[in-house]
């Protein structure tokens, strides 16, 4: 893709460590960019860095961490220069009864999904100021319509989504552009993690067929390469998204008259618990937020 906008520029994706990021990664190199991937867990962040055709930097650094965030953001400037996108990717979940979460793990999903991106955008936007780039912010289909048993991820994206449209409308007059990505299920270690709990598993089977469909991490990948090519101000994936965006006020009564009837269901046939963070991200999360 040697025509691509995107060649010989300096891109950041964080939570790159593997799933979506590392898709997201190995697409935007197709394209010629060097990429600076930010993450807990150096080692397998630098084994993607190493897997890719174009200068890569692994920075291992906690998106809630203002100082660690501006040491990276020290790193990538010096050894790939300035970047001129930045895709907030990084993102947690956890599942299960609100009455029963742990707050700590909670709190934790809100601190990473919107306050992480946040801190991403505030470090980095002195560099896409300078040069007239662009912020990915990547959300959900929980920005759009918030799901039970899901409370902390649906709040995160919804603010993430929130986030994206007020800092675009601050930044538009200098040239910056600020998208936000609506992704769907997608195959990554969080979603096969959540599958292994029943009333997870149970409510996403009850979905529409189009809307309960897995995407592979390479797909998606790929079609939000070509939002950032084109600096898009929405991408949705897959697209039949956009229409959940202009049905989106019909959407919680439909979702709580399924659950009035399918929870009770479920919680008749077992009781429900709290998941804690989910997947190897939710873990090496843990794992990083502990021994900081």
């Amino acid at each position: 893709m040697a025509d691509s906008p995107l060649r010989n520029r300096t891109v950041v994706v964080t939570g790159a460590a593997r799933g979506l990021g590392a898709a997201q990664a190995r697409a935007l190199a197709r394209r010629g960019a060097r990429l600076a991937l930010l993450g807990h867990e150096k080692p397998e962040l630098e084994a993607v860095a190493a897997s890719l055709p174009v200068p890569a930097l692994a920075v291992e650094a906690d998106i809630t961490d203002e100082k660690a965030l501006e040491r990276a953001a020290d790193a990538v400037r010096e050894r790939l220069g300035p970047p001129s996108v930045v895709v907030a990717n990084a993102g947690i979940a956890e599942g299960g009864p609100f009455v029963t979460a742990d707050m700590a793990s909670w709190r934790r999903v809100i601190e990473v999904n919107l306050v992480g991106s946040a801190l991403t955008a505030r470090i980095f936007l002195p560099d896409l100021l300078r040069t007239s780039g662009y912020f990915l912010q990547i959300g959900s289909l929980a920005s759009i319509g918030a799901a039970p048993m899901m409370s902390a991820y649906c709040a995160s994206k919804a603010g993430v989504e929130a986030f994206a449209h007020s800092v675009r409308a601050e930044v538009v007059h200098h040239g910056v552009a600020v998208g936000i990505a609506y992704v769907n299920w997608t195959d990554t270690d969080m979603i096969r993690d959540a599958d292994q709990h029943p009333v997870l598993r149970e409510l996403r089977a009850q979905m529409p067929p189009p809307a309960r469909r897995v995407h592979s991490a390479e797909e998606v990948a790929e079609r939000l390469a070509r939002a950032v090519e084109r600096r898009r101000t929405a991408v949705y994936v897959p697209a039949w998204l956009r229409l959940a965006q202009v049905t989106r006020a019909a959407l919680p009564p439909l979702v709580l008259r399924r659950c009035r009837r399918e929870l009770a269901r479920i919680e008749a046939e077992e009781p429900l618990y709290p998941t804690g963070l989910l997947g190897a991200g939710g873990r090496a999360d843990s794992g990083a937020s502990a021994t900081a």
